[in-house]
């Protein structure tokens, strides 16, 4: 059962045009120029109850536009928008009651008052009885493992502490849909997985529906069996985690400082991107060699530092139109 029907969405904007020149400036003032951007172009996608789904794209592909209309802040110029039978623009109220949102980058906390004393105001907002509020806290702060802070002054919580809470504070009124913006964006590598890992068990406990845009290909691998790819406000992808895997996951990054030079050359399934001496940084097709194998290369004593990682999410998408004749 679908919950999010997308039909032929486009979205514009009248875009002042920036003149070059002194003369040219001072005119622009006086009479401005406008431009119709097309951020959104036409699209179409439907998202199934219980599903976990990135939705990603470079910036500016109109990833930020397409929620905005999904969650009723934009209007579409074309097209038709239902989420859970509700149409954004006509009920946005209605629909605030049944969604969840997260942004990574903003705070929806009160910073000066406790984790505590938020989900008691967004209990409140949500006209949710009191009894029911402390019933979901206690529920949540279990799920999150937030009982060592949820009393202490959100501006004195980690990064990793605050997301918990942002994500605790979204499901107070027990959201059908949760819409999540980077939410693991400036954490470190073990706390990035820790919030993985609950936002899967909230998947798992209360079937929350979950629309995951990111920049961090790990979170999508992670988290999500479907992906969808928009670029310049088109869908370009919609597929399988899986097939995504297979296609286009099948490169690692290995980044190594080293205590003396290596002579390496360019061998099936290893490139060298970048060779400065002591720095060496090289690609691994892991469908014809093992990152074991590469490293056992370069020799493991040898290595002082190393970091491995995904191809950056704009060079998988630059891929994916090079093999769909888009460029």
């Amino acid at each position: 059962m679908a919950i999010i029907e997308v039909k032929k969405l486009s979205k514009n904007f009248k875009v002042k045009v920036k003149e070059k020149g002194l003369k040219n400036s001072l005119k622009a003032i006086i009479k401005p120029k406008y431009k119709i951007v097309r951020a959104v172009k036409n699209i179409s996608f439907e998202v199934e109850k219980g599903e976990m789904i990135a939705f990603i794209g470079p910036n500016g592909a109109g990833k930020s536009t397409t929620i905005k209309m999904l969650t009723g802040i934009l209007y579409p110029n074309n097209g038709s928008i239902k989420v859970l039978g509700i149409d954004p623009q006509k009920e946005r109220k209605k629909l605030a009651y049944e969604i969840g949102t997260v942004f990574g980058q903003k705070e929806q906390l009160w910073t000066h008052l406790t984790p505590y004393d938020n989900f008691k105001f967004f209990g409140a907002i949500y006209d949710i009885p009191e009894s029911r509020v402390e019933k979901k806290i206690e529920e949540l702060k279990m799920l999150f493992e937030l009982d060592d802070f949820i009393n202490t002054p959100v501006r004195n919580l980690s990064l990793g502490q605050r997301i918990r809470c942002e994500i605790v504070a979204s499901l107070i009124h027990e959201p059908k849909i949760l819409f999540l913006d980077e939410p693991t964006i400036g954490l470190d590598p073990v706390v990035k997985e820790n919030i993985r890992t609950l936002i899967k068990r909230m998947n798992k406990e209360y079937k929350t529906t979950v629309f995951l845009t990111s920049h961090d290909v790990s979170d999508i691998e992670k988290l999500c069996k479907r992906v969808i790819i928009i670029n310049n406000g088109q869908v370009v992808l919609d597929d399988t985690m899986e097939n995504l895997k297979y296609h286009y996951l099948n490169k690692k990054i290995v980044d190594a400082k080293m205590k003396e030079r290596v002579n390496l050359d360019d061998e099936d399934g290893i490139t060298i991107l970048k060779d400065k001496g002591y720095n060496l940084k090289i690609e691994v097709d892991i469908q014809k060699r093992s990152v074991a194998d590469a490293l056992k290369l370069l020799n493991p004593d040898n290595i002082i530092d190393i970091n491995i990682s995904n191809v950056p999410l704009e060079d998988i998408i630059s891929d994916i139109y090079k093999k769909e004749g888009k460029e």
